[in-house]
């Protein structure tokens, strides 16, 4: 099946009588109630519930070999080819399958809040709340724009439909594949709605690039002064927690280009994480949980239906979808000018980075390729230590194209624009996770204060010895022995020991990069190997 045959395809579907376009909130959230998709909290959100899949499925995900792209992705583990024969089967199978159910509902809007890079994007839901997910997630046209829509990519997703692996070329029931060359993406098998937004990101992170934009995995926000700041981090490493800051605006939350204008937002919403939250802790994403929000996975009370965030009975994975506009502290529309400050964020559970350090542009290259931050003993059964866990740009799951064409924009960006980068330890000091304590939060915060306003720039630093890091001597508001590891250890060959292993993980990591630049591999990792 060519592209002419799946554009015709997907016509014949969207002109069926089942077809419900461009529902507002109100109506899609009558529709959830009705279908029984979901039910309504004590804040007025629409709560739903995803079954055996509360997470992404990262084995379950492809990308169609196709003439244009084959040459482009960088092929793997993380990226898996599919044929474009089982790619127009499943196809052929998904689309004769929605066109068997009473509804079918279908979103037009935008990915990238910069217009002259936006994408016109599609998403055709069998689940309604899916639906509403789609409309608070991404970005929403106004009536003008929507009569001028030109869609450019779809995103088809029919959870209850389930692969045949024998028969469709498949690992499993479920599947995700992008078809670059036919502008499309087929999901099934899994009610996660996180699928459905990291499959736009994805595309992104294959398309901007070749318009010269960098695609980023990271938050960002921008001062009264209009200095803006990108942070970079994987999960539990406080991205979301240090972007929402009274005293800055927030552009977006997750995912963002750098373009030659400046910084933009792909998204029209946040999807956070909501697990242990609190509006002590978060009062942002707690205030904007209401009304037309999603919470996903979510444990309510039976009777009162008020949400209870400790609570992981059904996963630790828990989620709330809202539109930017729900919290008041915005740049709207998402865009800003060039980053001034570039933040890359771990939480290191060996306890033996310095909580902040400043980064050369070799180093920065080395640790942005790294993307470095631990797995907790405990959180799995046999886990008797920290693990060392490394994804590439802080985001290798969505990355289609070879890690070194994101690095090498990133460097040219930083040189064109002067940018500071900062490496922030926001996990342990005092000793490996077990013995020392996590940082305190309020240190972290005025760590990273002071690099916002420069106050870090041309301050004293000392070098540190194992992994060559520029540490501070001195930050307002922090004790100056936790600015050096090693000086909060009581044991120093026990710190020197844990220090020298994770260095050599990132050495042993590193060796996977090929065709990288000698002076990023010579000066920009750790020094003890």
């Amino acid at each position: 099946m060519n592209s002419v045959s799946i554009s015709n395809e997907l016509s014949k579907l969207l002109s069926g009588n089942n077809i419900k376009i461009q529902l507002s909130v109100p109506q899609l959230v009558e529709k959830v109630l009705e279908r029984k998709e979901g039910i309504i909290s004590s804040t007025g959100a629409v709560r739903a519930t995803t079954g055996k899949y509360t997470g992404r499925s990262p084995k379950d995900k492809y990308i169609v070999e196709e003439a244009s792209s084959k040459d482009k992705v960088e092929w793997g583990s993380i990226n898996t080819p599919i044929s474009e024969e089982a790619f127009s089967k499943l196809y052929n199978k998904v689309v004769t399958y929605l066109q068997k159910q009473e509804e079918v509902f279908v979103f037009r809007g935008f990915a990238g809040a910069d217009k002259k890079y936006r994408l016109p994007i599609q998403i055709i839901n069998e689940y309604a709340w899916h639906n509403l997910f789609s409309h608070q997630l991404f970005i929403r046209p106004d009536e003008k724009e929507l009569e001028e829509h030109n869609n450019a990519f779809s995103v088809i997703c029919a959870p209850n439909f389930k692969a045949d692996p024998a028969v469709d070329g498949t690992a499993s029931e479920t599947f995700i594949i992008i078809s670059f060359e036919r502008r499309t993406v087929l999901i099934g098998g899994t009610e996660y709605a996180g699928e459905i937004k990291k499959s736009i990101f994805s595309i992104m992170n294959y398309l901007l690039p070749e318009s010269g934009i960098l695609s980023m995995h990271c938050s960002s926000n921008v001062g009264a002064e209009g200095d803006v700041a990108l942070f970079f981090g994987l999960s539990g490493t406080g991205k979301t927690t240090l972007s929402a800051d009274p005293d800055r605006k927030l552009i977006g939350d997750d995912e963002h280009g750098w373009s030659a204008n400046g910084v933009f937002n792909i998204e029209g919403g946040c999807y956070a994480k909501c697990i242990n939250l609190s509006r002590e802790k978060e009062p942002q994403i707690f205030d904007a949980i209401r009304f037309g929000s999603v919470l996903e996975n979510v444990v309510l009370d039976d009777e009162s239906r008020i949400a209870d965030y400790d609570d992981t009975t059904l996963t630790e994975n828990t989620r709330a979808a809202y539109p930017l506009q729900a919290i008041s502290n915005i740049v709207d529309p998402s865009v800003a000018g060039h980053p001034n400050t570039i933040i890359f964020l771990t939480a290191d559970a060996f306890g033996v980075l310095p909580p902040i350090s400043k980064l050369t542009k070799e180093q920065a290259m080395y640790h942005f390729l790294s993307g470095y931050t631990s797995k907790l003993a405990g959180t799995e059964r046999g886990v008797t230590s920290p693990e060392a866990t490394f994804s590439t740009c802080f985001g290798s799951p969505f990355l289609p194209l070879p890690a070194t064409r994101y690095a090498e924009m990133l460097g040219n960006k930083i040189d064109e624009h002067n940018a500071n980068v900062f490496l922030v330890n926001t996990g342990w000091t005092g000793g490996e996770y077990g013995v020392g304590s996590r940082m305190k939060l309020s240190y972290t915060r005025s760590m990273v204060q002071a690099a916002l306003v420069g106050e870090l720039n041309h301050i004293e630093t000392a070098t540190d010895a194992i992994f060559g890091l520029e540490v501070p001597l001195h930050v307002p508001g922090v004790p100056d022995e936790v600015l050096q590891p090693n000086k909060t250890w009581a044991n120093q060959d026990s710190y020197v020991a844990k220090a020298k292993e994770l260095a050599g993980k990132f050495h042993e990591n590193f060796k996977k990069f090929a065709n990288v630049p000698q002076e990023i591999v010579e000066n920009g990792g750790p020094i003890a190997r």
